[in-house]
């Protein structure tokens, strides 16, 4: 039988004061009951002495000290795991939200996980395929690396999240392949187009949806992430399935994140957030990875907004500390109508040279993604200088690299949120560009590739 105790002396905002506890541990979950029998839940923030301060998941709103009792439940918050959670839709806290039966668990897992440790981690070096050519061609992701996104409010994150939920997938492996997608304080319209876009195009069936809505509780936030990354561990390395997991929006968490620690009087650090928010962010991050014992492997994509676009904001600017690259969207390829608008010259993929080349993607991948990237940026540079100096200034060699510029974008980077290009497709309209500019201005590939590739008679 658990002890209850009704020495509750204080409520501010959150946070709940709870004296004369006996072996309560930190992070221990608790439950409160209310006088008209009503129960919510809390989980142990900080203990001193006999004194333990908790923080509320629902709102504390008719709480009434003297008549209320809490219990402590000796666990910390604990996710139900089995094979049948692919196909469903969970809430912040994994309870269904789809109208199906609760899951009957294989194991109960503590959603803080546990760490992977450094000695046993395994290289990421295996190709995974988005369908998207600006990621794929440009900045490869590969199994087991986390690659953020980095976009703008008002930009389509959202809709690029979703394709590559529904489009990823490992070449050449006859291995299972599974998306968990977490959606971390979002709104209602958000979480219908998510959950209904899924359905529509049976990437459903082989993905694990948490959903956190914008009026859920902030503490609810915090465990949302964590939530869907112990789901991912499972599946990856209990059953050998290859996970991607998706993040959307980690902006979200971070606030969430601030709030709590508002409410606990902690000294904050840069704009209000956390001084602990880089240990706290590599908390989940660091969760991805493969395993040298296991087939299995957790590749996350984590997706935030920057503030004002600003990417020297403190969840960017520690996102990128922690993660292998990242991908930016840009707003003016976005006015442009460029869909998804990926701005290819500042995204970054880290790890990108290990998952290319000759039995990987192709052998002339490297080669075209070098020569693409140096022309893109030709091409920009002379838009720039016809801005200011007109047309007359440029040469014919900088008129062809502005071209090849324009058709790059239209071509090359848009592509729609339905399209799902293989990788030989993406390497086939990088050629097709390359034939825009004179062979002689081609100095980043080999001559056997530009024999072999360079379409005839350009």
């Amino acid at each position: 039988m658990l002890k209850e105790y009704r020495t509750i002396t204080e409520v501010a905002g959150p946070l709940m004061l709870v004296k004369k506890v006996e072996g309560v541990k930190y992070y221990e979950l608790g439950e409160i009951e209310l006088a008209s029998g009503e129960i919510r839940r809390c989980r142990v923030l900080e203990v001193d002495g006999d004194n333990a301060l908790v923080q509320l998941f629902e709102s504390s709103a008719g709480i009434n000290v003297a008549e209320s009792k809490v219990r402590f439940l000796g666990r910390g918050i604990e996710l139900p795991v089995s094979m049948d959670m692919l196909g469903r839709v969970f809430s912040g806290m994994g309870r269904p939200l789809d109208g199906g039966p609760e899951i009957i668990p294989e194991a109960r897992l503590d959603i803080n996980g546990t760490p992977i440790n450094p000695a046993a981690r395994d290289y990421p070096s295996e190709f995974i395929q988005t369908g998207v050519s600006a990621i794929d061609g440009l900045n490869t992701l590969v199994r087991g690396q986390k690659l953020p996104i980095f976009s703008g409010s008002g930009l389509p994150h959202a809709q690029l999240a979703a394709q590559i939920a529904r489009q990823a997938k490992v070449l050449g492996t006859d291995s299972k392949f599974a998306v968990v997608f977490a959606a971390v304080g979002i709104t209602f319209e958000e979480a219908d187009f998510f959950i209904s876009d899924f359905k529509r195009t049976g990437a459903i069936d082989r993905t694990v949806l948490f959903i956190n809505l914008a009026n859920d509780p902030a503490i609810e936030r915090i465990s949302t992430p964590r939530m869907a990354l112990t789901a991912a561990e499972y599946l990856a390395f209990q059953k050998d399935m290859h996970v991607l997991v998706i993040i959307t929006d980690i902006t979200n968490y971070a606030e969430a994140l601030r709030e709590v620690s508002a409410a606990r009087k902690e000294v904050p650090g840069r704009r209000g957030y956390p001084g602990y928010l880089y240990t706290d962010l590599a908390t989940l991050y660091e969760r991805a990875g493969r395993k040298l014992d296991s087939k299995g492997s957790i590749t996350l994509i984590p997706i935030l907004t920057m503030p004002e676009d600003d990417k020297t904001h403190p969840i960017p600017d520690l996102t990128g500390y922690i993660t292998e690259g990242q991908i930016i969207l840009g707003r003016e390829l976005h006015r442009k109508g460029i869909t998804p608008p990926i701005d290819v010259l500042p995204s970054l993929s880290r790890l990108k040279d290990k998952g290319i080349g000759k039995g990987k993607t192709r052998e002339d991948h490297a080669d075209t993604m070098n020569q693409l990237f140096a022309a893109y940026a030709r091409g920009k540079e002379a838009k720039e200088l016809a801005v200011i100096l007109g047309d007359a200034a440029l040469t014919d060699t900088d008129k062809l690299y502005a071209k090849f510029a324009d058709a790059f974008e239209k071509e090359y980077v848009s592509q729609g949120f339905e399209e799902d290009r293989t990788i030989e497709k993406t390497l086939e309209i990088g050629w097709k560009l390359l034939s825009i500019l004179p062979r002689g201005e081609l100095k980043r590939i080999r001559d056997e590739y530009l024999d072999k590739y360079l379409p005839k008679g350009e």
